[in-house]
């Protein structure tokens, strides 16, 4: 499963890299968003999802792929521990700007 899981992000990844028409869509919407380290500690991370306001649902998972590719790129995990996102215990969200704004750590075995 992880395998699978791996691959997938993978293929996703290579498509956001891609040109404009091969963007990643989610529910049919393109969301920018950008990772980045948080802290001198590289495993925690910020991501912030612009035109959030077009879904909110469609833009957690776009803010949870870019968590994903970040940690993928990092440190080759794809294990996120969610503080402030759409899997974190509290299932609370931040909005700044229209920007959706999310917190986690890579997770590494």
């Amino acid at each position: 499963m992880r395998a699978l899981i791996l691959m997938t992000v993978s293929a996703l990844m290579l498509a956001a890299c891609s040109e404009r028409s091969e963007r990643v869509l989610f529910d049919g919407m393109y969301f920018p968003a950008k990772a980045k380290k948080a802290s001198d500690d590289r495993l925690d991370f910020e991501v912030s999802v612009r035109r959030a306001s077009q879904s909110l649902e469609a833009a957690q998972a776009a803010g949870r792929h870019e968590g994903t590719r970040y940690c993928i790129e990092n440190f080759g995990t794809s294990e996120i521990a969610w503080s402030e996102g759409p899997d974190g215990e509290s299932g609370a969200v931040q909005m700044s700007n229209g920007n959706l704004m999310l917190k986690g750590r890579c997770v590494i075995w």
